[in-house]
């Protein structure tokens, strides 16, 4: 596995795996089903903002083929320079349980700390999110919002919001 940032031409890729991971439950924002277009719109404009320096998309690779992907969004407001997000966090179905989700989020600390971030915030949905594997890296759970969002295939889940120094 190797991990690199990504950009444009990654654009139909990380749309696969969007369009996969909503159709498998997981809750990243979207609904199911969720159309090719659509996320391909949302990587676009995602990677726009990448390319701008203010966000940092990463891709997990098997070979060529991508594999799961995060975001570190370190546009935060100007009393909060040192903090960053975690977003986005994504495996392929077919690579789950094999450490990709761990390189990704590693690979985002350190990219986090190279920016002057201290601080990572993150959420996951209650219903079938990543409490166990974020714990298990070192967040700390700070609360839990009930009926925060909808899940990719109906009904209310609430969220975990986490947090991490470096």
């Amino acid at each position: 596995m190797t991990i690199r940032s990504l950009d444009a031409q990654h654009r139909d890729a990380l749309a696969d795996l969007l369009v996969e991971t909503v159709a498998h439950g997981g809750s990243v924002s979207f609904m199911h089903p969720l159309a090719q277009d659509d996320a391909r719109a949302f990587w676009e404009a995602s990677l726009a903002q990448a390319a701008s320096g203010v966000r940092f998309v990463l891709g997990a690779f098997d070979g060529e083929t991508l594999i799961g992907t995060v975001t570190l969004h370190c546009d935060c407001p100007p009393n909060q320079p040192h903090r960053g997000e975690i977003a986005k966090m994504m495996t392929a179905v077919s690579h789950r349980g094999r450490g990709v989700g761990t390189g990704l989020l590693q690979e985002a600390e350190r990219i986090a700390q190279q920016n002057g971030r201290t601080l990572l915030v993150l959420d996951t949905a209650v219903d079938e999110g990543a409490t166990d594997f974020y714990r298990k890296l070192g967040y700390v759970l700070a609360g839990t919002i009930p009926d925060f969002a909808l899940k990719p295939h109906g009904g209310l889940t609430g969220t975990n919001i986490f947090y991490k120094y470096l």
